[in-house]
């Protein structure tokens, strides 16, 4: 019965009643009574993973004559306006759901439904004619579309924000690298002074560092491509066509634009939680190395007085409710907190792979959203460092050229001259009585002048081999 206002809906269960303008059904409304826990609701990268799936698998069961063909194309034009923007706010289940991920799987497909028969001319709840189960989920399963969706929603995260990110800050550390290759500062090993080295080549390194993993996660993400859709409940393909597998797992890579291929053996494809552990292992590595740059920009930019003060980040906003013209460099602390929280999730997915039971894990929704959110909240986060941080960072020359003058660590470069004890006393000598090495040396006669200045040269010194 529907009313101006609700519906009766009804399900293995019993009734219910649905707001008459809700596109989704009872079993989704079951799930938000039963899971009031976060607020937190499914990502947009992993609803447009789950439309893809279910847009890929009318398509083919329609061609298969597994489901009529006005119905395929009724469920296909659904997702296909879903996919542009509709009916977004209709996704309503809580992150911390039924174990698989049944609930939100349902809130799909009985939105998908309802959307389906409006477009042929039919009213929302109707579901002899378009059913969730029967039609839209046709030859499916939580156990397989699920892990599909995080496959798709993973490479799809990767492809749209992290690679890009990547690539960006890359680029931009090269040019970094090149302005200040000529910009001698002092090394520093365990917080203390180190032979000189080029804050140009502080900035490539950083750049090797970034490309390095930029490949890593492309050898990572490669795991994602096998697909174990097909396999329904268990792995063994119960209520699939035999060619079904095979022909949306082609319509899904042309969709994606990904290498999709069905999974030699569904039932491991489904079972296994392996590649996304792969992935987010990926992320944790770059979220580590990161994190690193962040403290290294923050203690170079320390000061302005008291600190090092060797490069200036760019003052992107007031640093404090109290202390006037005070900068602090957000974007690096920003960086730092959401490397922590990566590797968070990385630990949470870790445990959550771990723990499936025979032919199914029911943490997928866990790893789900932890995944898919690890990959947008760092492309993201390198995005804004990027671009509000490291294309306007300067160097500051004088006080670099200052430190690396200064460092008792210049006097490893004696020590094949006058040996390490001797190179060692001069240290001891300078720091005690302020004078400097050069000249120690000189009034020790350990070295003539003109061999100490070839051998205190800073470029020459802090020059990488080629």
């Amino acid at each position: 019965m529907t009313t101006s206002t609700s519906r009766i809906e009804k399900d293995s269960m019993g009734e219910k009643e649905i707001p008459s303008a809700a596109y989704y059904g009872i079993q989704t409304l079951r799930a938000v009574e039963n899971f009031p826990i976060s607020g937190l609701k499914p990502l947009p990268t992993y609803v447009d993973a789950c439309l893809l799936i279910k847009k890929a698998a009318a398509i083919a069961n329609g061609e298969l004559d597994c489901i009529p063909t006005d119905l395929s194309q009724a469920i296909v034009s659904a997702a296909d306006e879903i996919l542009k923007g509709a009916l977004r706010d209709q996704f309503i289940v809580d992150v911390y759901q039924a174990g698989a991920g049944t609930s939100h799987h349902m809130n799909i497909n009985e939105v998908l439904a309802n959307r389906a028969l409006e477009i042929l001319g039919d009213e929302k709840g109707n579901y002899q004619r378009v059913s969730p189960n029967d039609h839209v989920n046709y030859g499916q399963s939580t156990n397989d579309v699920i892990p599909t969706a995080i496959r798709i929603g993973g490479l799809l995260a990767l492809e749209h924000t992290l690679y890009p990110a990547l690539e960006g800050a890359i680029a931009t550390l090269h040019t970094k690298a090149t302005e200040f290759q000529d910009v001698v500062r002092s090394g520093r090993t365990h917080m203390q002074d180190a032979v000189p080295i080029r804050l140009g080549e502080s900035f490539r390194a950083w750049e090797i560092i970034l490309t390095d993993h930029l490949r890593r996660l492309r050898t990572a993400a490669q795991d994602l491509c096998p697909l174990g859709l097909g396999g329904s409940a268990t792995g063994t393909g119960l209520n699939t066509h035999p060619q079904y597998r095979f022909r949306v797992a082609e319509l899904l890579a042309g969709f994606t634009g990904q290498p999709l291929t069905s999974a030699p053996h569904l039932m491991a494809a489904m079972q296994s939680m392996a590649p996304f552990v792969s992935v987010s292992s990926a992320l944790r590595n770059v979220a580590q190395d990161l994190l690193k740059i962040s403290h290294d920009l923050r203690l170079l930019d320390s000061g302005p007085k008291t600190g090092l003060k060797e490069i200036q980040l760019p003052p992107v906003q007031p640093g404090s409710s109290i202390m006037p013209g005070k900068y602090n460099p957000v974007m690096a602390e920003m960086t730092s907190m959401v490397c922590f929280q990566v590797m968070g999730y990385d630990q949470s997915i870790a445990c959550a792979a771990q723990a499936g039971q025979l032919e199914l894990n029911v943490m997928m929704p866990l790893i789900a959203y932890d995944l898919i959110h690890s990959i947008e909240i760092l492309g993201n986060t390198i995005s804004a460092l990027d671009q509000r941080c490291l294309a306007g960072i300067t160097a500051r020359p004088e006080r670099c050229r200052e430190f690396a003058e200064g460092s008792l660590a210049l006097v490893t470069a004696l020590n094949t001259h006058i040996g390490y004890l001797n190179a060692a006393d001069i240290a001891k000598e300078s720091l005690a009585t302020g004078k400097s090495m050069r000249q120690l040396v000189l009034e020790k006669n350990l070295m003539p002048e003109d061999k100490l200045n070839e051998v205190l040269d800073l470029e020459k010194m802090s020059k990488i081999p080629e």
